[in-house]
Parts: structure tokens; C-alpha cells; sequence
């Protein structure tokens, strides 16, 4: 089982393992607020590096602290800092009409996560497991956005949604997943048994 906390009755052994996970959950988090800003403005929902370092965080960490060092990121942002796509932050950008996206990544953690824990050693189960969180991700950002532009935008369907915030971006969310799986292996396979994901239950 994951540890999130150093207790002071615990072995020296778990203390170390302990620190060693939360740091790089801490580095991951920090990744995602450095390349998280950098997007291509398409439309009102902008390419960005953010999907790709999230599954990144998920294959190195597992779904716990995967989706812990996102939620660290969330909450960076809706105070303020400028960890957003365009170096934008605030509840504003959050709950605006791409914010659905970003909530909706914490799906793919989820969903990513539990397929890597539980087929540890079945790879296109581990994929299968990225492209439904994908799939979640899409949905919940498509409905919230069509929610925060229908009353601006009598007629708004959820066609229109799909053509404005998912439809161009699914080629590079497909080789997002493919490059965060590839690398995210690589890297798994140098950690220590007792660091690597599949080792987190």
C-alpha cells in the first residue's frame, strides 16, 4: 500500500521510501506547472503539454500519487499561479469554459491508474485504460463547455463542442498517450520494485 505520510514509528526503510515517493510526486507536480503554460492557442481550447506530463506522472507513481501531484496542480492554479495553458491561473480560468477539460483529466489518472495497478504486466490493458480516461476526459469537458457557451451562444449543440475541444486534438492526445506510455516504462523499469507503480496498491 501507498505511504503519504512519514510516521515516526516506522522503519528507517519506509521513512526513506516514503520521502523518495512524495518528492517525485513534488517533481512531477512541478513539471506539470512548468510545461502545463506552454500551448498552441486553437481556438478556445489551446494544445498543451499538460495531458501528456499527467500520464507521464500516472505510469511513473501509480494512480495515488499520479493523481495527487494533479490535484496539487489544480489547486496551484485556482490560487493564482500562472500554471495554466497561455501562463493563465485564478478560479476564473479553472471554472471557465475549459476548465471541464482540466477536471476531466483527473479521469484519465483514475482510469489510467486502476489499469496499471491491476494488469501490471498487460500493456494494451494499460493503453486501453489511458484511452477510456481519455475518453471521460472528453465527455465531461465537452459537456461543460457547451454548458458555459450555450447561454452566449443560443444554438450551441454538442456538436459544436466536439468540433471546437475535442475533434482537432485527438491526434496529438493519441501520441501524447503513446510517448507518456512509452517513456513512463522506461523510466518505471529504473526505479527501484519498491518506488515503481505497479508496486503501489
Amino acid at each position: 500500500m501507498t505511504e503519504f505520510f512519514i510516521f515516526p514509528g516506522g522503519g528507517k526503510r519506509m521513512r526513506q521510501i516514503s520521502v523518495r515517493k512524495m518528492s517525485i510526486c513534488a517533481l512531477m507536480c512541478a513539471l506539470l506547472c512548468i510545461l502545463g503554460p506552454l500551448a498552441i492557442p486553437i481556438g478556445p481550447v489551446p494544445l498543451s503539454l499538460t495531458l501528456f506530463v499527467l500520464f507521464l506522472s500516472v505510469e511513473i507513481l501509480g494512480m495515488k500519487l499520479g493523481t495527487l501531484s494533479f490535484l496539487l496542480y489544480l489547486l496551484l492554479g485556482f490560487f493564482g499561479l500562472p500554471v495554466f495553458s497561455g501562463y493563465a491561473g485564478g478560479a476564473a480560468k479553472l471554472l471557465g469554459p475549459t476548465g471541464g477539460y482540466l477536471f476531466g483529466m483527473i479521469f484519465c489518472a483514475l482510469c489510467a491508474g486502476f489499469f496499471l495497478e491491476r494488469f501490471p504486466d498487460q500493456p494494451a490493458l494499460q493503453l486501453l485504460g489511458m484511452l477510456i480516461g481519455l475518453l471521460l476526459c472528453y465527455l465531461f469537458g465537452t459537456l461543460w463547455l457547451r454548458a458555459l457557451l450555450l447561454p452566449k451562444k443560443p444554438g450551441f449543440g454538442l456538436w459544436d463542442a466536439l468540433m471546437m475541444g475535442v475533434l482537432p486534438f485527438i491526434p496529438g492526445d493519441l501520441c501524447k498517450i503513446g510517448l507518456a506510455f512509452w517513456l513512463g516504462r522506461r523510466i518505471r523499469r529504473s526505479l527501484p520494485a519498491s518506488l515503481s507503480a505497479a508496486s503501489q496498491g
